[in-house]
């Protein structure tokens, strides 16, 4: 093969061109190796020996083996020969030899082998890379078991006396489960060879209970020599040994009672020579693992911790019950924490924190060792069940003269163990117990003595104790005192610095000076030290009452601290260069009183008096020096005080007294007061009866020998608001185009700052609809605003209003604390006369103006208006045409004529007569023309109706046969008014009862006479009655143009368009005014309504 791959690697760089001699080249080597096989079975049929094989199992001696030709017999005799080393020939009568290890190295091996007719002889090369390892096949000296824990326990010899050097070993160890061998394990085991036969030892813990099924382990090893350069081989298993467990009754559940890890997997098995029908595991069902015969078998996977109880395993037949209780919790934590220390150097006391819970109680819980390395000595802890977490300790009774201790703590259950130590020094850790029975006693006003008893042996050591003072309103001040330690003993300690008669509270704890832990506090012990004189005199100040004869004298009581006990009362003297006098004792609630001095020269003194001894005299000047450059000075305060600040004057020599009070109290005027250094040029006033926006005066005095100056009047708040009130305001004075308004001062009380302003608003508007709202930040244009910032001026005039006009006032006061609350006022201005003046004569100018021009347009264009407006109607009483007899007219009195003014027509034609009156159907004509009665004629003037009328010139002629009755020369011509507006048709009948009435308009036609008139004329006086009417009656008249929709709408029969045309002029004829004329009854308008409603025509 390798002869093939040499010979085949150049083939693969050909190019193209030399692939055509690739199939030669195959058929050449295929024929070489042909030829090769052939001489190898000529060789072995000729005799040869082959296939030289050596291999080890100690490294110290090679076991060489060899094959011979077919036709070789058993008596064969070979000749082994090793070149190049004396003695290295064996005459042997088998095809094996064992030669010592030769070195590294090639070896020239010669057998010959003689035969009867030829002897063949065969050459091998040897080196030790061709040598194989392999060991002897160990053996299992001992396989045993404890069911309880589920352990093998295997035991085997090295044989490591048979090699020459050290070497390690592997071992291979398998474990097989069940009849059928199943492999359930194979692990590996590493040893060392050390020259000699060691026995080794190997454990394996089975995850199924070995009382379940039968286990088989079997052994082989693989040695690992870095010297040896051959092939290393694994040695042969060992025979296999199994361990099997009996059953003593029919039914078994293994493990028992068995303690594992939470988290891990566990089998259970039921050893039965029944079938098992059920396995329960905490009340549920779990699955069969089937083993030999009708054992079976469950798993358990990733346990959770068990309770107290544990976890129930039931396994079930039809017959019998049994089962196991398995309990999983957790191996111990490491101790954390481990403190070791001593209360009283007698006893050492070691805490501990046991960590994460373990879940196991009872016999199964964790047990603890204190073990003391040093000493040797140990003490095991006294379980006492604790609530979780919460540290445990131990007590270990201190060695004589031992001082260092080495502690270690073992913590183990039967999941495993765990331990810490530590390391100490035990007089560094010393924590003294409680001090008891701890007690105060006097020594003076300003000392007390302390005791206190403290268990232990403290002989060698110092004690360091803490002294806690406490005072009212006063800061909590601590005491360190080093003391000398004793055995069992009280501890005395002397408190001085104190202040008479004080109320204390004491208590103590101590330590050791290496200072390790304080021990508990003490009990808390009150005291009151005794009293003493008082240290300093009261502070005091006087003031002259507001006649100026009395002068009161006033004075603060006595903080404690200068008080130094109860004051009892108060010894009050004035004196001069003449005379000294003292009061009687003024009791202690009183802090004033009053002197009646007939000179302010007198040098006031006070002492305060308790139990224990009077004050050092507190003394103050009586004078008062006047200052006439005082003014009155603003401030305001910062933050919760005022600052005050002045200028240096060497001539004060002794200090400076700032008083200060309410305004709105009543003189003499005082809060309180404060004095103050004579070298000094500021202070803070600062008090808790400040409060905000309220005004307070003050005062600073500068003290000289003689007296007391007021240097600084000031008023201030300590901090400033907006007003409490709205400044009252009322309006003084109105007129149409001004308002006076007037205001009055906002009480201090209710300023609460110093008053900057007043913000005036002002906008048209009624009470009930003014919105003036939002004043600071409305920005409407409609609202003015005026903003006073001289507070002297209480009046304020408002220009430029209009007249007669509301207004609504709003006046509001502001400080630097903010805006004060409104007050409004609604105001009428007056009316202004002067522009009523102009606002009548305005119109009226314009008025005459304007009639002046349009009389003057009229004058002038008045023949046009006439021709236009009004032309001229022809009168016709001034044609002689008609004549009407007198007697018709005085025939009915509900005869209607026509009265005809005189007129010359120059041609009259009569179209027709006829010797009937015709039929009118309405024969009473009510005209909208003035009455005009006829001459000559009784009738009632209410029911003659005069209508004027003048036919027109017609130049043309008409010719009229029937002309024979008119009479005269004249031509009178009818113009048909119907041809110009045609009335609507009447029925058929009515027009063959009523020939006339479907004429046109004709002047002369007979008029309808009522029933008493035709009976009593007769057809004589036909003629005389037919005088001139209209055709229609006048009731039908319609007041509305003819084009109007009431005109053409209207059903009458009938229709005539207001008064009869003029022939002339085609017009409506203008009726005279007359009270019972007809209104018009249409609702639309045309030009000809426009000339027939005229009143005045």
């Amino acid at each position: 093969m390798d002869i093939y791959s040499c010979l085949k690697r150049p083939s693969r760089m050909v190019d193209n061109k030399r692939m055509r001699t690739t199939s030669n080249f195959q058929w050449l080597f295929s024929t070489f190796i042909l030829l090769y096989l052939m001489n190898q079975v000529n060789s072995q049929k000729k005799g040869s020996l082959h296939d030289l094989k050596c291999i080890t199992s100690d490294l110290q001696v090679w076991d060489c083996s060899w094959k011979a030709s077919s036709e070789a017999g058993r008596d064969a005799a070979y000749e082994f020969c090793i070149e190049n080393r004396s003695h290295s020939c064996y005459q042997l009568k088998k095809t094996n030899v064992k030669i010592p290890a030769l070195p590294p190295g090639d070896h020239e091996i010669t057998i010959h082998s003689p035969h009867d007719f030829e002897s063949f002889t065969s050459k091998f090369i040897l080196n030790e890379k061709n040598v194989s390892l392999i060991p002897d096949t160990p053996e299992i000296l001992n396989l045993s078991a404890d069911f309880s824990t589920s352990t093998l326990y295997l035991k085997w010899n090295d044989k490591g006396s048979v090699f020459p050097r050290h070497l390690n070993v592997i071992w291979e160890i398998k474990i097989l489960r069940k009849q059928s061998m199943e492999l359930v394990k194979l692990v590996t085991h590493n040893t060392t060879l050390n020259g000699k036969d060691t026995v080794h030892h190997w454990s394996w813990v089975s995850d199924m209970p070995l009382e379940c099924a039968v286990h088989y382990v079997g052994i082989r090893c693989y040695i690992d020599s870095l010297h040896f350069f051959g092939r290393k081989v694994w040695s042969d298993w060992s025979p296999l040994k199994n361990i099997f467990w009996t059953p003593v009754s029919q039914l078994h559940v293994f493990p028992q009672d068995r303690v594992i890890l939470v988290g891990s997997d566990m089998i259970f098995c039921c050893v039965s020579q029944e079938k098992v029908s059920t396995a329960l595991v905490g009340g549920t069902n779990a699955p069969f693992i089937h083993l030999d015969g009708e054992n079976v078998a469950i798993k358990i996977y990733n346990i959770s911790a068990s309770a107290s109880s544990g976890t129930n395993i039931v396994f079930s037949t039809q017959s019998n019950v049994d089962g196991a209780v398995v309990f999983a919790g957790y191996p111990p934590d490491i101790p954390q924490k481990l403190n070791c220390e001593t209360h009283d150097l007698k006893e050492i006391i070691c805490t501990w924190d046991p960590g994460r819970s373990t879940s196991l109680v009872g016999e199964r819980n964790t047990n603890y060792t204190l073990y003391e390395s040093f000493s040797g000595k140990h003490v095991r802890f006294q379980r006492v069940e604790a609530p979780m977490n919460e540290s445990y300790q131990l007590f270990f009774q201190m060695l004589p003269n031992q001082e260092i201790y080495n502690f270690t703590l073992n913590a183990r259950n039967p999941l495993g163990r765990s331990e810490s130590t530590i390391l100490v020094n035990i007089t560094e850790r010393v924590s003294p117990h409680t001090p008891v029975s701890f007690k105060v006693k006097d020594i003076n006003s300003t000392a007390v003595m302390l005791s206190w008893h403290l268990s232990g042996n403290f002989t060698k050591i110092s004690l360091l104790c803490q002294i806690e003072i406490n005072k009212t309103n006063s800061v909590q001040e601590s005491r360190n005192v080093t003391i000398k330690g004793v055995e069992n003993s009280n501890y005395l300690v002397a408190v001085g610095k104190l202040n008479p008669y004080t109320v204390y509270t004491f208590r103590i704890r101590c330590t050791t000076e290496t200072f390790w832990k304080w021990s508990k506090w003490s009990n808390k012990k009150q005291h009151v030290t005794t009293e003493a004189s008082p240290s300093k005199g009261p502070d005091t100040w006087r003031e002259w009452s507001s006649d100026g004869k009395n002068l009161i004298i006033y004075w603060k009581p006595l903080p404690n601290n200068e008080a130094n006990g109860k004051i009892l009362s108060y010894n009050v003297s004035y004196s001069s260069d003449e005379e000294t006098q003292s009061l009687s004792e003024i009791p202690d609630p009183q802090h004033k009183t009053e002197i009646r001095l007939e000179k302010n020269d007198y040098i006031i003194s006070v002492v305060a008096k308790n139990s224990a001894g009077s004050s050092p005299p507190s003394k103050i000047a009586s004078m008062e020096i006047p200052n006439d450059d005082l003014k009155i000075e603003q401030a305001v305060g910062r933050g919760k005080g005022i600052v005050l600040t002045w200028h240096y004057d060497p001539n004060m020599t002794c200090d400076y007294v700032i008083k200060w009070c309410n305004s709105s109290r009543s003189k003499p005027c005082l809060m309180d007061w404060r004095k103050v250094s004579s070298n000094s040029t500021e202070t803070v006033i600062e008090s808790d009866q400040f409060r905000p926006g309220v005004r307070y005066n003050f005062f600073l005095y500068g003290c000289k020998n003689q007296g007391y100056q007021l240097l600084r009047s000031i008023i201030g708040y300590i901090e400033e608001l907006a007003p409490n009130v709205a400044p009252n305001f009322t309006v003084e004075d109105t007129s149409a185009d001004s308002i006076l308004v007037k205001w009055e001062d906002i009480p201090v009380e209710e300023l609460r700052g110093f008053l900057r302003g007043y913000l005036f608003y002002f906008e048209k508007g009624e009470r009930d609809t003014s919105k003036m709202r939002g004043l600071e930040s409305s920005g409407r244009s409609d609202v003015k605003v005026k903003n006073i910032t001289d507070i002297s001026q209480k009046t304020l005039r408002i220009a430029d209003l209009q007249g007669k006009t509301s207004y609504h006032l709003v006046l509001r006061a502001y400080t630097d604390g903010g805006m004060g609350p409104e007050k409004s006022m609604f105001v009428v201005t007056k009316e202004n006369s002067v522009g009523l003046i102009i606002a009548i004569l305005i119109p009226v100018a314009v008025a005459v103006i304007v009639g002046v021009v349009t009389s003057i347009l009229c004058y002038r264009k008045r023949e046009w208006i006439k021709e236009t407006f009004y032309p001229d109607i022809p009168n016709p009483e001034n044609c002689k045409a008609l004549q009407f007899q007198k007697s018709v007219c005085e025939g009915s009195s509900g005869l209607k004529t026509l009265e005809m003014n005189p007129c010359t027509p120059n041609n009259v034609e009569v179209l027709e007569t006829r010797s009937t009156f015709p039929k009118i159907e309405d024969t009473e004509i009510i005209s909208p023309v003035a009455e005009r009665p006829e001459d000559g004629c009784d009738a009632e003037p209410e029911n003659h109706v005069v209508v004027s009328y003048c036919p027109p010139i017609i130049e043309e002629e008409i010719p009229n046969p029937a002309a024979d009755e008119a009479g005269g020369t004249s031509q009178v011509i009818y113009i048909d008014v119907q041809s110009m507006y045609q009335p609507q048709a009447k029925p058929e009948e009515e027009q063959e009862n009523d020939p006339v009435g479907g004429a046109g308009y004709k002047p002369q036609m007979h008029l309808h006479i009522n029933s008493t008139v035709e009976d009593t004329a007769g057809e004589d006086d036909l003629d005389k009655t037919a005088g001139y009417r209209p055709q229609a009656s006048v009731n039908t008249w319609n007041l509305v143009s003819p084009d109007s929709p009431r005109s053409t709408d209207s059903n009458s029969e009938v229709v005539s368009f207001g008064s009869p045309c003029s022939i002339n002029s085609r017009q409506f004829l203008i009726p005279p005014k007359d009270e019972d004329s007809p209104k018009s009854n249409g609702g639309g308008w045309s030009f000809t309504n426009f000339f027939q409603n005229k009143p005045n025509d």
